[in-house]
């Protein structure tokens, strides 16, 4: 009884810490599962959710400042407070007393800010950084949809749920093959991605998930030169460039469609093809950013692109 028993201790995930996970350019260890984490915001806040990590923390910090959280993300963490609408201050995350702090570059944290991994540290809190947001510190392979199942791996790893998360980025994959599976790639789609903006445009380059998703629908970002993950364009290599069709983030104080009759009024567009043929996709901000509802972003560009 005595064997067994020590066999069973064992095999528990709780002995098979201390674990080390890379994040960005840094390794970090864990000792043992975070018990008081933070996520900053709507997409870092679901993939906890998608693991089932609700209990696991204390709150969450910059979703209403920017966006309104809707009723599925609302129910999942009615039980944990806000701590900060916008990025956290160090004082507001030590008031919380944490022990995790899962962001990311322009994702509750900025290079040299006062919130950074190297500022909590010291203070008992571990950081892991969002995969897409690591150009903002170092070279790194351009996006794919292997930069948010790596984060939901290494958050398996980090809380000790390593099995959960391999079957749900398991799911995820399958699903993708299944949505995109009558995909014609011979002649990707041009397209652009309109997040805010008048008189410049904010968009995503190289680096941001948009454009991950938009290749695996079928389409190419034609902004994918752009060394960049999020950044500002002007307008002229848009018109230049010709977008058959144009996703549209939504989210913020400025709607969709107020977005779409802003293109339409202007003249500078009025010989844009996707303006022309009135092609819009509309994703929400928490299908534009890494998480689990790229699965979901990636369906209806499909729909959008191809009718399917």
């Amino acid at each position: 009884m005595k064997t067994l028993l020590a066999l069973l201790l064992l095999s528990t995930p709780a002995l098979a810490f201390p674990v080390t996970v890379q994040s960005c350019d840094r390794e970090v260890t864990f000792d043992a599962p975070p018990a008081r984490a933070i996520a900053n915001d709507v997409n870092l806040v679901e993939m906890m959710l998608a693991l089932g990590l609700q209990d696991r923390m204390v709150g969450y910090t910059g979703v209403s400042g920017w966006k309104t959280l809707d009723e599925e993300l609302r129910a999942g963490i009615a039980e944990l407070p806000e701590l900060s609408a916008k990025y956290p201050t160090r004082e507001v995350l030590l008031g919380a007393e944490p022990d995790f702090f899962f962001a990311g570059w322009n994702y509750g944290m900025k290079v040299g800010g006062e919130v950074t991994p190297e500022t909590l540290e010291p203070l008992g809190i571990k950081t892991y950084e969002l995969t897409e947001s690591c150009i903002f510190v170092g070279p790194k392979a351009r996006s794919s949809m292997q930069d948010m199942y790596n984060d939901l791996l290494n958050l398996g790893t980090i809380f000790g749920v390593g099995d959960r998360a391999t079957a749900l980025v398991a799911g995820y994959e399958a699903r993708l093959a299944e949505i995109t599976a009558g995909v014609d790639r011979s002649a990707p789609l041009r397209v652009f991605v309109y997040d805010s903006g008048e008189e410049t445009a904010f968009t995503a380059g190289a680096y941001a998930i948009p454009t991950a998703l938009i290749e695996a629908a079928g389409g190419r970002n034609i902004m994918d030169d752009l060394d960049k993950s999020w950044a500002t364009v002007a307008w002229e290599p848009v018109v230049e460039r010709n977008p058959e069709v144009i996703v549209i983030v939504n989210y913020g104080d400025v709607t969709a469609d107020q977005k779409i009759a802003y293109l339409e009024a202007n003249p500078a567009f009025a010989n844009v093809d996707a303006v022309k043929n009135d092609r819009y996709v509309v994703l929400e901000y928490v299908e534009a950013t890494p998480g689990p509802r790229n699965i979901r972003a990636v369906e209806k560009l499909v729909t959008g692109f191809w009718g399917n």
